[in-house]
């Protein structure tokens, strides 16, 4: 049985890179979306002039968390099987998403609801050496994830994943910005959903990018992201983790948290 693949890209003022990540997305032969959130550059006039995608489009800037809630909303109501999501900052390259879809297992098997992307599993030639706030913060973060919910994660924030529509199905998200991830795991667990982490190289070609505002400070953001965390694991009382388990895999490239 064949799988109906979305392939979705949230952005915000990415006139820079867009044309040349959409021709490349779409050699693959999937549908794409992007999610246009009050991007102010140019983008959404690129994106008018373009009829080989989807295209949602936020008004306002609503946030990075918003801009997938409206992915997830898509893929789920639309009729799709799979998800996969990938940045347009050049960050991700879309010609590893299909060993995410692969990864996950065909439709009606048990496989994995979740292939998340990790930059930090395996070292690549070539890769960046990130900012050492954003390096920190994720490491602190993906720390204090696995010790609260027992998992196994190398990397808590990369972007690019692909998703069962079904298990996004079984996941309400509320967070709205770049702390949403958080959330999301958090949420995902309880939902008893399946893992697995798979590498990928470690880009940065805009170090200086902003967060916005005070999440520009390091200090403030990792608070921010502490205090996300705590909240949703309060949430309903969640106290016990799902059991989880480890085990090595034929590829180097994977690391299971089930």
């Amino acid at each position: 049985m064949s799988q109906r693949i979305l392939i979705a890209l949230p952005v915000y003022n990415e006139a820079a890179h867009l044309t040349g990540v959409l021709d490349e997305v779409l050699r693959l032969g999937c549908d794409v979306l992007v999610v246009d959130d009050g991007s102010t550059d140019g983008t959404s006039q690129l994106l008018a002039q373009r009829h080989d995608v989807q295209v949602v489009r936020h008004r306002e800037n609503r946030g990075y968390g918003a801009a997938l809630h409206s992915a997830f909303d898509f893929v789920v109501t639309g009729g799709y099987d799979v998800l996969v999501t990938i940045d347009c900052d050049g960050q991700h390259q879309p010609r590893r998403i299909p060993r995410f879809v692969e990864m996950l297992g065909p439709v009606g098997s048990r496989g994995f609801d979740i292939v998340s992307g990790s930059r930090y599993l395996e070292r690549f030639p070539g890769d960046s050496r990130p900012p050492e706030d954003r390096r920190r913060i994720n490491q602190t973060i993906t720390e204090e994830l696995n010790r609260k919910l027992r998992l196994h994660l190398t990397d808590a924030f990369c972007g690019f994943k692909a998703y069962r529509a079904e298990a996004l199905a079984k996941i309400q998200l509320t967070e709205t910005g770049y702390a949403m991830p958080l959330e999301f795991w958090v949420k995902a667990v309880r939902a008893k959903l399946r893992v697995i982490e798979l590498s990928v190289p470690l880009i940065y070609l805009e170090e200086e990018r902003s967060f916005g505002g005070a999440m520009d400070r390091a200090e403030v953001r990792l608070g921010i992201y502490r205090d996300v965390l705590a909240k949703y694991m309060a949430e309903g009382h969640f106290r016990e983790a799902a059991q989880t388990e480890t085990r090595e895999s034929a590829h180097d490239d994977v690391s299971y948290a089930t």
